[in-house]
């Protein structure tokens, strides 16, 4: 054998070799990774599916509030609950079920022909003996549980996600459920996809190791790491990055608790105990009302109020992204003094709520650093979604700063950049215009494809 072929043989044999050992490894990983994607991609779209129900039984409760919350226990009462409840639906298969503590349906709009039977010892085909687990996952506090169910629109048994709380007055459970063959399907899709992949990936190191050859044939083979290099270094700024945001988000969080809430229950205790020690010893000071101690105790719920809803309102998610800017709105107001002005112009329906969540982050950062930073008078927040395009619009009458110095500066914070990313990441527009007087920022986002 001649010496180039020798040379070439050295070269293309190992690399030949190490594709098609790659090939086989890929197949084997291909096939665990089949399996661990499906359960991640399950996990996630229950947790959507949690949440979901979470706010299903929530508009169920609602809806009854005016009697259950009213305190009535009349029969009366409880016959329209039932009533409510049975008119209530979500979807082509979505309805809401109440049984009492002994299995004995009650309600149950779509199997009407269930309503007075105990289905305390009915199981289903795996052996789950249904209402008797959703009655405990009640009367532990409210829980989920999976189980059997002929689904309404097909009449085929399907799994399906069962959440249930209980009304302990009136010794109900009241439970929705949401069936998961959508869940399965997408684990299928998953799969077929990930087939589909591994033929197309085994199909390009084919090609590549042709290509591959002809490269070593021509010239050798050059080894180039800066890509990667680069690539870790960004990763590593990228995770450095969330990691504070995220310390500085507990911190926040931490000091929140602290300054306030601790100092306020501390309070609230030493005038507690001022009052228990002159209930203890009659002869001194005579006991005064305690309205001042409830005064101190209702600030305390109200600061824990804020805290959560800074976290995640439930505005955002029961009334949506006008009334959610609203109430942030009211709360800057209330606690700086400021003259807040919301106006709101958008249809409800043309609201994707990845865009909504992304522009309510970004209202409170902004809302944030007004406060803090810009000395203002009066902050205008204008929400429109005309031409289009949903944007949201916040100004001040503080006074200002150099755009550019900050967003250049290494000594800045990551508001800014948190916002900037938050809106580009998701496919809007961010900018931010200040002078003497006049602060703006603006963050839109098109309505086109979502309409």
């Amino acid at each position: 054998m001649k010496p180039k072929a020798k040379i070439l043989l050295l070269a293309v044999a190992p690399l030949l070799f190490a594709i098609a050992a790659i090939g086989g490894l890929l197949v084997v990983e291909t096939q665990r990774l089949e399996a661990r994607q499906a359960q991640v991609l399950e996990e996630v779209l229950l947790t959507g599916k949690r949440e979901e129900l979470r706010s299903y039984i929530a508009l169920a409760l609602t809806s009854i509030g005016n009697l259950y919350g009213a305190g009535r226990d009349d029969e009366a009462a409880k016959e329209q609950a039932k009533a409510i409840l049975s008119s209530m639906n979500f979807g082509d298969d979505g309805y809401f079920y109440v049984y009492d503590r002994e299995g004995l349906t009650l309600v149950h709009p779509r199997q009407p022909e269930l309503v007075g039977q105990n289905l305390w010892d009915r199981r289903d085909t795996e052996g789950t003996y249904m209402i008797r687990e959703l009655i405990a996952r009640a009367h532990e506090g409210g829980g989920y549980q999976r189980y059997l169910w002929p689904k309404p629109s097909t009449g085929r048994i399907e799994r399906k996600l069962g959440y249930s709380v209980e009304l302990p007055r009136w010794g109900w459970m009241l439970g929705t459920g949401i069936y998961l063959d959508d869940v399965d399907a997408a684990a299928a899709k998953l799969r077929g996809s990930l087939l589909v992949s591994i033929r197309q990936t085994l199909l390009g190191l084919a090609t590549v190791a042709m290509i591959a050859s002809l490269a070593v044939f021509a010239g050798g083979l050059a080894l180039n790491i800066s890509e990667q290099r680069q690539a870790d270094r960004k990763l590593k700024a990228l995770a450095h990055r969330v990691v504070s945001s995220q310390e500085d988000e507990r911190a926040r969080v931490s000091r929140e608790l602290h300054d306030h809430i601790c100092q306020l229950l501390v309070s609230i205790k030493y005038q507690f105990e001022l009052v228990g020690h002159r209930l203890t010893h009659p002869g001194d000071a005579p006991v005064t009302a305690i309205d001042k101690e409830i005064g101190a105790l209702s600030q305390a719920i109200g600061e824990v109020r804020r805290i959560s809803h800074d976290l995640r309102p439930a505005l955002l998610d029961d009334l949506g992204l006008p009334a959610a800017l609203e109430h942030i709105g009211n709360q800057l107001a209330q606690r700086s003094g400021l003259t807040v002005t919301v106006s709101p112009h958008v249809q409800e329906e043309r609201l994707p709520e990845l865009q909504a969540v992304s522009l309510f982050r970004v209202a409170q950062e902004a809302l944030r650093n007004v406060e803090r930073h810009a000395g203002a008078s009066r902050v205008d927040i204008r929400l429109d979604d005309a031409h289009d395009r949903l944007e949201l619009r916040i100004t001040d009458d503080g006074r200002g700063f150099d755009v550019q110095n900050v967003e250049l500066s290494k000594d800045r914070g990551i508001g800014l950049t948190n916002m900037r990313e938050r809106v580009e990441r998701n496919g809007g527009q961010f900018q931010l215009f200040s002078q003497p007087g006049r602060t703006a920022l603006v963050a839109s986002f098109p309505l086109a494809a979502h309409a």
